[in-house]
């Protein structure tokens, strides 16, 4: 086992699971030769192909298909025991790893970031910003030990998965447009009157675009997506200069924009905090938990 070096590995582990030398290099902080070099080690120790290079695609030979499951095992276990023994002597330290997306760690965490990293000094916080959807398939994968995202609302999604879902708080959600916007100067609209006009929303793929997707449909109103963009912060920009209408959580809503009142509309989505269900979580993870409880 010890010619099976671990980094050698985690190597081996990311090429697999993303089928580029290039992405797994990125992800692992390396360059393409290094992760190149160690796939070779492991192909010579194990006396076999991994990965048959197809033109310039890649994909896994009987042999890499058989590891692939087996150097997740076995990685995940040594992370797991690292961490039981760092468990044992009870302290908050090592690594953080964190994903969350950029307007929940802009508008919602600094404050208690702040406070977290004060109070556990030894922490080494890894902050990532993906998209919540991302952000969903990167904990299934392993890729961290917590995120906090827009939870999707169908909540059988998580329980298919290995996934653990926490509901941190509730947010409503305001239709909007800049002041001089046309449907700003209308005391009350049906969604029939935002129809015909741009839309500044994040992609059909994320959890609150298909919200308004779903609305739209129930009403059988078209709903056109203008312009796309999953920061939510660039939408609120857009939006106030009169680019659209849009759709923003109440924190974000400020003297540059105007709510516009829709009849019996309400949107809110539900934030929270997920983990892979059976991967023991490190003291650091369960103090951030902690505080964002």
């Amino acid at each position: 086992m010890h010619h099976m070096d671990t980094q050698n590995l985690s190597a081996f582990e990311a090429v697999a699971r993303l089928i580029s030398f290039s992405k797994a290099a990125e992800q692992l902080h390396l360059t393409q030769p290094a992760i190149s070099k160690r796939i070779a080690n492991l192909e010579h120790h194990l006396n076999c192909k991994l990965f048959d290079r197809i033109g310039r695609q890649i994909q896994l030979t009987e042999a890499g298909r058989l590891l692939q499951p087996k150097a997740r095992q076995i990685l995940q276990a040594l992370t797991d025991t690292r961490r039981d023994i760092d468990e044992l002597q009870g302290t908050v330290a090592g690594k953080l790893s964190l994903a969350t997306s950029h307007y929940i760690g802009l508008h919602h965490l600094p404050k208690l970031l702040k406070r977290f990293c004060q109070q556990y000094p030894d922490v080494v916080l890894d902050l990532h910003f993906l998209d919540s959807e991302k952000a969903h398939q990167a904990i299934s994968y392993g890729d961290y030990d917590l995120a906090v995202i827009t939870l999707p609302e169908h909540h059988q999604e998580a329980s298919k998965t290995q996934l653990s879902a926490h509901k941190l708080w509730r947010e409503k959600l305001y239709f909007v447009a800049g002041h001089e916007h046309e449907l700003s100067q209308k005391k009350t609209l049906k969604l029939t009157d935002l129809s015909p006009h741009p839309a500044i929303l994040p992609d059909y793929s994320t959890y609150t675009s298909s919200l308004i997707k779903d609305l739209f449909d129930r009403s059988g109103t078209t709903l056109t997506i203008n312009m796309a963009t999953n920061h939510l912060d660039a939408i609120k920009m857009m939006v106030s200069i009169g680019l659209g209408w849009g759709v923003l959580p109440e924190s974000m809503i400020d003297k540059s924009l105007s709510k516009l009142n829709l009849k019996n509309t309400h949107l809110s989505r539900q934030l929270g905090y997920i983990h892979q269900r059976d991967r023991s979580l490190s003291n650091a993870a369960r103090a951030f938990i902690r505080a964002l409880q």
